[in-house]
């Protein structure tokens, strides 16, 4: 038994009418016919009574039209998910992001769009650092990171910049540059430095030196914070000075602390897509994409 004839009798009776049926079928009432006389052969029973004005059903075409009813709409949606996967429609993408990332409304607006265009397919999100990300992606527990460079990636992982943004500093409102609206580099030689725990040379902390370099000086590091929500709040605790992204200003605002840029030139950091290269999953490729033309569109506004 095959498909085809499961087919043509589901079509035979719907319309009880051999010629319109071979018209939806694109096929000639003789082949539609031999299909089906075929079918009854394999049953061993007879599906249809057929006289020369009228088909009907008999009672095993009955009781096999509502078995094979359900059976093939199964099989129809099937191979829709099917093809809904092999265009990247449907699946499982998994998403690392860093906080830091999160607030430049890339993830979130990328998210946005792809579940309004695609409600099919699944996205689980994990908040991990730049580092661990890049290694999950390596190993297959990642599909994409969005990442804070510069992170030294395992072979096999490339990076795409998808935003650019200027680095201010993180003041306790107390402080005497607080008065300041911009803020020369080199007045911040001798401050106390606050800096994610991440590793020598990464994402915040290369990031903090760039601007002690700025400014003619190594930057004293006094404290670490587990991310910038917790080097912001230490900041407010008046424990030191911290460099953030312009993003975190827009979306955190935490008592006691404020945020000014830096004079001159500014200096400036990225938001970053990571992903395997070469990646052959429709979905995860199709993500990347959508995630892409946000970024693009959103440096464009």
């Amino acid at each position: 038994m095959e498909l085809r004839h499961l087919r043509a009798f589901l079509t035979v009776a719907e319309t009880l009418h051999f010629a319109r049926a071979a018209e939806k079928l694109g096929i000639s009432p003789p082949s539609l016919t031999e299909q089906i006389q075929e079918l009854e052969r394999r049953l061993d029973a007879r599906l249809f009574q057929r006289t020369k004005r009228s088909v009907a059903l008999t009672d095993a075409g009955r009781i096999f039209l509502e078995e094979t009813r359900p059976a093939m709409a199964q099989l129809d949606r099937a191979a829709l998910l099917a093809r809904q996967a092999g265009r990247g429609e449907r699946g499982v993408v998994e998403i690392g992001f860093t906080a830091s990332a999160a607030y430049s409304g890339v993830l979130a607006r990328s998210v946005a769009a792809w579940r309004r265009d695609h409600p099919e397919l699944e996205l689980h999100l994990h908040e991990m650092e730049s580092i661990p990300q890049v290694e999950a992606l390596a190993e297959g527990r990642l599909d994409i990171g969005l990442i804070r460079p510069p992170v030294l990636a395992p072979p096999g992982i490339v990076t795409a910049r998808l935003f650019r943004e200027a680095l201010l500093i993180a003041l306790p409102a107390t402080h005497p540059l607080a008065a300041e609206d911009s803020i020369p580099p080199a007045a911040l030689a001798g401050e106390d430095f606050i800096i994610p725990d991440q590793d020598s040379g990464t994402s915040f902390h290369h990031h903090t030196m760039a601007v002690g370099s700025r400014g003619g000086f190594t930057p004293r590091v006094s404290h670490r914070g587990r991310d910038l929500i917790a080097v912001t709040a230490l900041v407010g605790l008046g424990l030191g000075i911290a460099v953030v992204p312009e993003s975190l200003c827009r979306s955190l605002n935490l008592p006691g602390v404020v945020y000014r840029p830096l004079k001159g030139a500014a200096v400036m950091a990225d938001i970053a897509a990571a992903f395997r290269r070469g990646e052959a999953a429709p979905a995860t490729r199709a993500l990347i994409r959508q995630i892409r033309q946000v970024a693009e569109e959103g440096e464009g506004a």
